[in-house]
């Protein structure tokens, strides 16, 4: 069948019209609310934990801790619907030319910190606009400006609730040990950062000890700590 061209004044593009109210960003046909910095967070009602609040919480320690085990965990044993986020996967969607830490902290690999935590940022505001609570993770220094609570603050919200899970030195490396490829540090550097990790000790974050807990200990001890977060959010 042949085609005709268009009249005059028609359209070679049929489509919406974006001008004439339709929402610009779509899934299929439901609207996605744009994402805003998030909010503090109301406290949970009267039930144990964080019950069906909608968060945002950003897990800190050092490599070897177990923060992306622990936050999956308590992602997927969620009532409500939650997303993880980890900022190391998300610095490796970076393939040709990634700049790994471990080979030199230096401008390249700053930019694609700043980049990937922008991005993890991004991603949660989204998720919190259409109901969705999400855990990030991320080994953040409270000693270097740079790696610091500052960015994620200014790239998610207010409402961002930090915990710290820091084991002790000898859980680490042995956590460490059975880690594999790029993940896996030298016990040097792994004793050098749970050092510096302990800087948040009197910083009036929350601080969970994980050494004699399983996984799912870990993630019920979350739980239960973010839920006095709510109530009492801390300054940071």
């Amino acid at each position: 069948m042949a085609l005709r061209p268009p009249s005059a004044g028609q359209s070679q593009h049929p489509g919406p019209a974006w001008g004439s109210g339709m929402p610009r960003d779509t899934t299929g046909h439901i609207p996605l609310p744009p994402g805003g910095p998030v909010a503090v967070p109301a406290p949970a009602p009267v039930e144990l934990g964080t019950g069906s609040a909608t968060l945002a919480v950003l897990l800190i320690g050092p490599a070897g801790a177990g923060k992306t085990t622990v936050a999956r965990h308590w992602a997927r044993s969620r009532r409500v619907p939650t997303a993880h986020i980890s900022l190391d996967d998300v610095r490796e969607w970076v393939c040709s030319g990634f700049a790994d830490p471990q080979a030199g902290w230096n401008e390249h690999s700053e930019a694609q910190y700043r980049l990937a935590r922008r991005t993890c940022g991004f991603a949660a505001r989204n998720f919190l606009a259409n109901g969705i609570s999400c855990i990030l993770d991320d080994a953040v220094f409270p000693d270097r400006p740079v790696v610091g609570l500052g960015g994620w603050k200014r790239h998610v919200g207010p409402g961002l609730l930090p915990v710290v899970l820091l084991p002790g030195l000898e859980i680490v490396l042995e956590r460490n040990a059975e880690r594999s490829g790029n993940r896996r540090l030298s016990d040097e550097e792994v004793a050098s950062i749970h050092g510096r990790m302990a800087g948040w000790y009197g910083s009036g974050l929350p601080i969970i000890d994980n050494s004699k807990y399983d996984v799912e200990t870990t993630a019920r001890v979350l739980d239960d700590v973010l839920a006095r977060s709510i109530a009492s959010p801390p300054s940071w």
